[in-house]
């Protein structure tokens, strides 16, 4: 297929940031413990990184769309790949976050110290990265599915680096299991979509009705294969573990870039119809207060620092859902202004959770590389060993929880003024949806607070409470300039978002031709927030001169932190993260039901006294597993069948083959 000049230069750069994704990890395959090799495989991503990056910004800025015929001769016809805005600012991310996430890499884990499982870490790493493009840039059901199964093998080999480890090797099969459900849910998805055009291939936008049992059966399956990806509560249940325990740079991965494919596979497949019906967006909204609000109340429960991280994951896809789910309510009332905005949120926050989650995920990777541990129970005082990490995990902190200047606050704002709009022009149920949906916003967002508040002060600040992991240093450059990079761009999207207006208008065209006369900027006060955010900068600067000028003309001195009364204060009085949430895990026991083991104070002469509270992970040990648990037990009978005799396996397998071709012939 003959591609005009711009479209070819996009699909050439992107096809080459695949190929140099797929061979980066190979150096260190042949090359076990060598740093050079590592380096190699470190700069092949970063190459494949920054030629990506500019064929999807070719893409944005130029709006390109096309498409061609791979030639590949599979039996379920021709696969098309091409490129247009919407999947270009979904590759935006993967290229930051993998290209940043492959520098971090050799000084977080080198080659040298750690040869075992890091070669295969860096192999399969690449290998999802160019999963991940490959995926964004299908267009057809058969190739996305390929790719789709590529990134998730690619995700669990990468994520079960440390194998040696019982944690980690259940955190892989959790996540392998649910991955693979989310791949039969988009088998039928598929097949459903072949049935209503006759074809594989994406159809066009606006071209199917979202009426009756088919277009209802595509949203549900979209729903659920795409959400159990993205970790939408309650489909999250493999995500805790598998952030926790992956590699930091993995964590950051998966965070930015991972979960943000079943939120681009949502949006595709919303963009097919339309006559979209109320309740299709009346469900994405509830999905998504709920992961808002449960998300960011099991994040404050947490001990485990990345633990915590990953339900902050759950909460900002909540975010998206409820722009998403603004959108929706547009399409059904045709308000384009109403689809930019919650659109236009959902896709913004999509890319500001990429950065400052994987700055957060990569700062808590040096924090853990310093103290050897992931527990911010034993924590305490990192800011003086590590300053750059706690100024960067500051940035990241502040951005997380949509405070002005930085990045969050401008998506959040445009999904704020998406149900403030929907509720001053629309009438009845799709006013009321987002106007209910707004307090949880709001909810979202003091919890965050409060959550950062605690995970900053108890990590960064005050004294080390265990002296076994009050040692440390800062980070090597290596690891430091990632983090950098991603502070910089929260500043940066935050302080001046109207460089986002044009790449963000294209792929708002792409998901709904209809929202072309819609000018974003004109809809949104981005301007005002510029003007705001410099003066907030500004404000903050020249209190901080103003304050030191004056500091540095009273007497200096020292002197001993003032004790509360005691003699000899020690770490064990100041506040924990358990005993600083306790409040806020109270509040939401009815969710979260946390567990405490406690040994009371008693008698004359007690015994040592203790308390310890964990928040368990509910859906999973309280609804899923005993669930599977009945399961089991109740399909006895049909285990019998499984007896290890392979001529009854092939019986069965032949009687099925001809029941199917008995009931799919025409």
């Amino acid at each position: 297929m003959h591609l005009p000049g711009e479209a070819f230069s996009s699909v050439a750069l992107l096809s080459c940031a695949i190929l140099l994704q797929a061979v980066s990890g190979i150096p260190l395959l042949f090359a076990r413990g060598s740093g050079t090799a590592q380096r190699s495989a470190a700069g092949l991503m970063i190459a494949g990184s920054l030629a990506g990056f500019l064929g999807a910004c070719s893409s944005l800025v130029g709006r390109v769309s096309a498409t061609y015929t791979l030639p590949l001769g599979l039996p379920l016809g021709a696969t098309e790949l091409g490129i247009d805005p919407l999947s270009a600012f979904f590759l935006l991310p993967v290229f930051l976050i993998c290209g940043c996430a492959a520098l971090y890499s050799i000084g977080y884990r080198p080659a040298q110290k750690h040869p075992h499982g890091t070669g295969k870490m860096t192999f399969f790493t690449g290998i999802l990265a160019a999963a991940l493009t490959a995926l964004l840039m299908a267009r057809d059901g058969v190739l996305f599915l390929i790719a789709w199964e590529i990134m998730a093998v690619a995700a669990y080999f990468a994520l079960t680096t440390q194998d040696e480890k019982k944690e980690v090797r259940e955190a892989g099969i959790l996540y392998l299991i649910t991955t693979h459900c989310a791949t039969l849910f988009l088998f039928a998805l598929f097949s459903f979509l072949k049935v209503a055009t006759g074809s594989f291939a994406f159809p066009a936008n606006a071209s199917l009705s979202a009426y009756g049992a088919l277009g209802w059966s595509i949203f549900f399956c979209a729903l659920l294969g795409f959400g159990l990806k993205a970790g939408v509560m309650p489909l999250h249940v493999w995500l805790p573990s598998a952030h926790a325990t992956a590699p930091s740079h993995v964590s950051a991965i998966l965070s930015g870039v991972v979960l943000k494919m079943g939120i681009y596979g949502m949006v595709r497949v919303f963009s097919f119809f339309v006559n979209i019906p109320i309740w299709w967006g009346s469900i994405v909204l509830a999905l998504g207060a709920i992961s808002a609000v449960v998300g960011v109340a099991f994040a404050i429960g947490q001990h485990d620092l990345k633990r915590l991280l990953a339900y902050h994951s759950i909460e900002n896809i909540g975010i998206i859902m409820l722009g998403i789910g603004v959108a929706l309510v547009g399409k059904t009332a045709d308000a384009p202004a109403l689809m930019a905005l919650g659109m236009g949120g959902a896709l913004l926050h999509t890319l500001n959770h990429a950065t400052f989650k994987g700055l957060l995920f990569l700062g808590a990777g040096s924090v853990i590389h310093a103290t050897g541990t992931r527990e911010m129970e034993l924590m305490g005082g990192v800011a003086r060993r590590l300053p750059w990490t706690a100024l960067t995990f500051l940035v990241g902190a502040v951005a997380i929880c949509g405070l002005p200047p930085l990045n969050g606050f401008v998506s959040e704002l445009l999904v704020y003024l998406g149900f403030f709009t929907a509720t001053r022009s629309l009438d009845g149920v799709a006013a009321a949806l987002p106007a209910l949906a707004a307090p949880a916003l709001a909810l979202v967002g003091g919890l965050a607070l409060a959550c950062f508040v605690k995970v900053y002060g108890a990590v960064f600040l005050g004294v080390p409470r265990a002296e076994a992991h009050a040692g440390g240093h800062e980070a090597p450059v290596t690891m430091l300039v990632p983090m950098g990079i991603l502070a910089a761009l929260c500043a940066l999207i935050g302080i001046v978002p109207v460089v986002l207006v044009v790449p963000l208008e294209s792929a708002l065209e792409t998901f709904a031709p209809s929202v072309a006369g819609v000018a974003l900027a004109e809809v949104a006060p981005f301007s005002l927030v510029s003007v705001m955010a410099v003066a907030l900068v500004g404000g903050a600067l020249l209190l901080w001169w103003s304050l030191r000028r004056g500091g540095a003309k009273l007497p200096q001195g020292a002197a001993g932190t003032w004790g509360c009364g005691y003699l000899r204060p020690t770490s064990r009085m100041q506040y924990t993260p358990s005993s600083f949430g306790s409040m806020l895990v109270h509040w939401f026991s009815g969710a979260l039901r946390p567990e405490t083991h406690e040994a009371k104070v008693a008698g004359l002469f007690p015994q040592p006294a203790s308390f310890e509270s964990h928040v368990p992970e509910t859906m999973l040990e309280r609804v899923y597993l005993p669930a599977l648990a009945w399961l089991y037990r109740k399909s006895a009978v049909i285990r019998q069948l499984q007896h290890g005799r392979l001529h009854l396996y092939i019986g069965y397998t032949f009687v099925t083959l001809v029941l199917l071709m008995v009931l799919t012939v025409r």
